[in-house]
């Protein structure tokens, strides 16, 4: 394969002396034997992403190294003097279980303590959620953590934070990362001040440990918390470090943990992918929990920001809820309990993201509180903190198993929503009833919504433009029908135009530009297509729903929607784009 002259270009200049010998060396070799891994590897810059940046760890401008994340800690020190121009500046970092991620956080804490920068460094991996926690808490100007999130092992990642506790967002993003792009590499400062450098632990954990417990405890009774059997899982991640000390504190003693799942490991041995959103990752779990008769299963991923739930249906077996549905019970439950506090008087709101179930809007009316949607990613919930203060913030989440209880963490916070969601079992099953059902009579008195994902797979650089093509396509050519049913709306938040296809009116969409396309149809239906911001794929999003009457009619109903569901993927063709 003959290389382009631009990528040739690109790995010749990690040939020269700013890169150590054995990074030359590494160049050498897939220059000579491995043409496509250097096209790979440099046919661009890695970029931030709904996640921040992630990709796979090696040599080049696109892989996770110590000289790209050595760049963005340079360029990211530089933007923080230039914006905090006379402070002490300080910053906080975590890692989590993934392969070099100890070492990676040691070349980032090297980098901001040479320029000057007090660094708190976590003396072994942590949760993500508490790195935004510490970051408060420390009164810190930003915060790093070194995660890929539930991505394969060979990917790593580094995402930024900011004062207030939640990541990045524009017009900084794009600030930053002109700050980085400016750099040579020549100009990293990787000469640690070690006098900068403090390792932080114990005080922290127990700080984060005892907010989360405040957060999300509700009354339930000694008893309710006694009765309730638990099964957790950290599938080698994170978790395991604050979770079960987090239930322990909370009073929750009948929990059971899947000891082959419980020592954190990079290669995550027990799954295929430590993804809670995929129900293979739970078998163990859901093992231990019929050994057990648990009436609860709870996963988290390798950083602990996202949560796979299972309870027990109505015929007593374990079912995986998806990040909808399990979104919908925790907001449901905050909101009866702000209710029952008599602390709802119109100035507060939930938060969720454009392609998360519409059913959430619906409990927002019903509760009257206000309801904020934003793009996807929960620095945008986050960012809705700070863009209305002058109302609180129960709870919000997506439909990616993620949610956040309150402010103390903003990001999607595994912790807090592992007791959350143990509150609503418990009191569920102290009156008789349980959290399936619970979710049943929601769909009764909100509307049955039911949603599907569709991911699409495209890795590298062809898979990049084959995604980009079928975007283009959307756009260009969009659908005016769908499973039969005419579309009324479309909405690009790359244009950031609504339009209204009975009326032929335009309305401007008041959110940032994003790769979004949204087609609602006239029965109610929603369909999103949207290119991952962290992973080499392409998405699409489908929600249908219909009026439930009775829970008696539960099966019946959702019957139609699945075929519904299946039906909107075969006219549009998603199964066949697998392939």
């Amino acid at each position: 394969m003959n290389l382009a002259i631009g990528i040739l270009k690109e790995a010749q200049e990690w040939l020269t002396p700013v890169f150590d010998q054995e990074t030359q060396d590494k160049v050498n070799e897939m220059i000579a034997s491995h043409p496509n891994e250097v096209r790979e590897s440099f046919y661009k810059n890695l970029e931030f992403g709904t996640g921040g940046m992630r990709g796979v760890m090696g040599v080049g401008n696109n892989r996770i190294n110590k000289y790209t994340l050595g760049k963005s800690t340079q360029g990211l020190s530089d933007y923080l003097y230039k914006v905090f121009p006379d402070q002490k500046l300080k910053a906080v970092i975590a890692y989590d279980c993934r392969h070099n991620s100890d070492t990676l956080a040691k070349t980032v804490a090297d980098v901001f303590s040479a320029n000057g920068i007090q660094v708190y460094l976590f003396s072994s991996l942590r949760p993500t959620p508490e790195l935004s926690f510490a970051l408060k808490y420390l009164k810190c100007h930003c915060g790093i953590v070194l995660t890929a999130s539930h991505n394969p092992p060979e990917y790593n990642g580094y995402k930024v934070y900011w004062e207030d506790g939640g990541q990045i967002v524009p017009p900084q993003d794009a600030e930053i990362i002109k700050a980085i792009e400016d750099l040579e590499y020549s100009q990293i400062k990787f000469e640690a001040n070690d006098a900068l450098i403090e390792y932080i632990d114990t005080e922290i954990d127990q700080a984060f440990v005892k907010s989360s417990v405040q957060n999300a405890s509700f009354s339930t009774s000694d008893q309710a918390k006694d009765n309730l059997s638990i099964v957790f899982t950290s599938l080698h991640g994170t978790s395991i470090t604050v979770v079960p000390d987090t239930l322990a504190l909370a009073g929750y003693k009948n929990v059971h943990i899947v000891e082959e799942q419980r020592v954190p490991n990079g290669d995550f041995p027990t799954v295929k992918s430590p993804n809670p959103e995929e129900p293979e990752a739970l078998t163990m779990a859901l093992a231990l929990a019929e050994k057990t008769n648990a009436d609860l299963v709870i996963g988290t991923d390798p950083d602990c920001d996202r949560l796979g739930v299972a309870v027990r249906d109505n015929d007593g077996k374990m079912v995986l809820l998806n990040g909808n549905q399990s979104m919908i019970l925790m907001t449901a439950f905050l909101l009866e309990q702000w209710k029952k506090a008599g602390k709802i008087n119109g100035k507060q709101f939930i938060g969720s993201t454009i392609v998360s179930t519409p059913m959430i809007a619906e409990l927002a009316a019903a509760y009257g509180v206000a309801y904020k949607s934003g793009l996807t990613g929960f620095k945008w919930i986050a960012k809705m903190i700070k863009d209305f203060p002058e109302l609180e913030f129960i709870g919000g989440g997506e439909e990616s198993f993620g949610y956040m209880v309150g402010d103390s963490v903003r990001d999607k916070d595994a912790v807090a929503a592992s007791l959350l969601i143990c509150e609503v079992a418990a009191q569920a099953k102290a009156n008789n009833s349980s959290v399936y059902q619970a979710l049943l009579q929601h769909y009764t008195d909100f509307g049955f919504y039911k949603e599907h994902l569709i991911s699409i797979t495209k890795k590298g650089i062809d898979g990049l433009a084959e995604i980009n093509k079928m975007m283009v396509n959307l756009r260009e050519n969009p659908l005016r029908e769908i499973n039969g049913q005419r579309v009324v709306r479309i909405e690009d938040y790359k244009s950031s135009v609504s339009n209204n296809l009975l009326n032929n009116e335009s309305e401007i969409i008041n959110m940032p530009q994003a790769d979004v396309l949204i087609y609602y149809t006239e029965d109610g239906s929603v369909i999103c297509a949207r290119p991952s911001g962290t992973e080499p794929k392409i998405k699409f999003y489908i929600s249908v729903n219909e009026e439930l009457e009775t829970i008696e009619k539960y099966e019946v109903i959702e019957e139609v929607l699945k075929e519904r569901i299946k039906n909107i993927s075969i006219s549009m063709q998603l199964e066949k784009s697998r392939n």
